[in-house]
């Protein structure tokens, strides 16, 4: 059995840990969980951390338990939230947790006849057996309002000026929260919680009630909630989160996500994001500092969280799409990539539809920029920038007198203008 706590510590996952949980992993396979809300039926990358602890803990020779909050994603977590959530009913919340399951599997053995064989459980399995009167008497009474009071979220969200307060369904969550870890407790021998950082008072009331109506001992164990050295938020673009659904954020999307990773992220993200042992790591990072305008440590963190997340060949897929963007014979090879490839790479890119027919003279190069497309305000902007030599048709500069032709379709529909480096269009030809 691996070192667990050694192999997190080194790669910078640990923001707290209860005294003791090293000796306690070290003396036999143990068991922890960690809950997802699965308010959504995809998970994003900000859930990677967690996710890849239990990976870990299961690499270590442990066993993973995966808690879907189906009764507390029905509550919502007040941890880091200036409101209240919407609550989802029992379909939805059933048909995320199967979507969560499927993604997880890329990280978690489940189907294994090892002892240490992952399992997925959801909270409202035994949350909703039980009466309001019988949770209050046999699990309320154990944990005072003062103690509740004290924890950060609680405390937090009742001073911030921008709150409306906290509902008393919200307030009760830690208790349901820690319920949890003490039926896992009982139920599965599961003596380690893990989380995020913002979940340490959620953990710790856990432990509580095991200590108060088990005479047990729990474990909590939280990692860093991971941030942006630029101060931007990790997991966010212009287009919202980074999801690992294919059908939410492409395959190139998020391919191109750890691409565009500054040297210092690359650094803090490889040992996070990927398996690769310390070894292996410390080379790569050195080979970057070397030559850090190969971006070789970005290519690497890339490519090995594509793969854990989607497959091989969706990452040869991406990377051959990112590839073709400064092919020097990119008309030749972006004939490669399927239109769906194609597409996504192009997301977001301005584009107007044409009639075929206007190809059987040529569009001329004006009307294409202006009249006929509105890319630009006018013809004598038009003139202006293939004076300039600014203009490209598929990455091939143009003069004035050019007409786009069928010869120069890409999946015989897409022709790519640019002006300069940063303005792109497309003209779908039907």
């Amino acid at each position: 059995m691996k070192n667990f706590i050694e192999e997190i510590r080194w790669r910078g996952m640990i923001h707290d840990e209860m005294p003791g949980i090293n000796d306690h992993l070290n003396d036999s396979c143990r068991v922890s969980y960690t809950g997802f809300d699965p308010t959504s039926d995809s998970l994003h990358i900000g859930s990677l951390v967690p996710i890849m602890l239990l990976a870990h803990f299961q690499r270590s020779g442990h066993k993973p338990i995966v808690l879907i909050g189906g009764a507390t994603g029905m509550i919502g977590d007040p941890s880091g939230k200036s409101s209240e959530r919407n609550l989802l009913d029992e379909k939805i919340l059933s048909k995320n947790q199967k979507s969560i399951k499927k993604q997880l599997s890329h990280f978690l053995n489940f189907e294994s006849n090892e002892k240490n064989s992952a399992l997925i459980l959801n909270n409202f399995d035994w949350m909703s057996k039980f009466t309001l009167l019988e949770f209050i008497r046999d699990i309320g009474k154990h944990i005072s309002v003062n103690y509740m009071m004290s924890k950060d979220s609680v405390k937090n969200r009742i001073s911030s000026e921008s709150s409306s307060g906290m509902s008393f369904t919200e307030f009760t969550y830690q208790l349901v929260q820690g319920y949890d870890f003490l039926h896992l407790y009982k139920n599965y021998k599961c003596t380690i919680q893990m989380g995020g950082s913002d979940q340490w008072g959620n953990i710790t009331t856990g432990t509580e009630l095991i200590r108060r109506v088990d005479s047990g001992k729990g474990y909590a164990l939280t990692c860093p909630l991971i941030t942006k050295s630029d101060g931007s938020k990790f997991g966010k673009t212009e287009g919202g989160n980074i999801w690992l659904d294919p059908n939410k954020t492409s395959v190139f999307k998020f391919y191109q996500y750890w691409l565009n990773t500054s040297d210092l992220d690359a650094e803090k993200y490889i040992k996070i994001f990927t398996f690769l042992s310390k070894e292996e790591i410390d080379n790569l990072i050195n080979t970057h500092k070397l030559e850090p305008h190969k971006r070789s440590l970005q290519k690497v963190l890339a490519k090995e969280i594509t793969i854990i997340v989607h497959s091989i060949n969706s990452f040869k897929k991406a990377e051959q799409a990112s590839s073709i963007l400064y092919s020097k014979t990119f008309k030749q090879d972006i004939e490669l990539i399927d239109e769906s490839t194609f597409l996504e790479v192009f997301e977001g890119v301005p584009f107007v539809e044409m009639n075929k027919a206007d190809l059987l003279n040529g569009v001329d190069m004006i009307s294409a920029l202006s009249s006929k497309t509105d890319f630009l305000n006018s013809n004598s902007e038009a003139r202006r920038a293939i004076k300039e030599n600014s203009v490209s048709i598929n990455k091939s500069k143009v003069k004035e007198d050019y007409l786009i032709q069928t010869k120069d379709l890409i999946n015989d529909k897409y022709v790519i203008i640019n002006k300069g480096k940063r303005n792109t269009y497309i003209i779908k030809f039907i």
